[in-house]
């Protein structure tokens, strides 16, 4: 059985609310869990105690017997520094601009730096 430590949805449409919760990975995400470990509301500000609640003895019990933990429960507790912070992901070409946009990006990086240029070269024709 391989255990997951992953977030369940909860709460109301536009409304969302996630436990925290341990479950055998081939459970349906809101289906049945073995353990509530916590909770994340997205819906509370990002400075706010309550938005992200751990319970650390049951989460390390938890990691210690196996079971491993999804990629946005991963950052949660990488942050509250009971798991390495793992590292993000490398950027894929579709997040990237499309070949014209970064061409006129490059055009643009090139012209500021050709009056950057022009600017010091003039400064220093004043100066002496």
């Amino acid at each position: 059985m391989s255990l997951k430590i992953r977030l369940s949805r909860g709460g109301a449409k536009k409304r969302p609310f996630y436990r925290i919760v341990v479950t055998d990975s081939r459970n349906p995400r809101d289906g049945r869990f073995i353990e509530r470990l916590g909770h994340y509301n997205p819906m509370v500000a990002k400075d706010d105690p309550e938005r992200v609640r751990l319970d650390e003895d049951k989460i390390k019990e938890w990691l210690s017997k196996g079971a491993k933990p999804s990629d946005r429960v991963a950052r949660f507790l990488g942050e509250a520094n009971i798991i390495e912070l793992p590292k993000r992901r490398e950027q894929t070409k579709k997040n990237q601009p499309k070949a014209k946009a970064q061409e006129r990006l490059k055009a643009a990086r090139e012209a500021a730096e050709a009056a950057a240029s022009e600017a010091s070269a003039e400064e220093a024709a004043a100066k002496g």
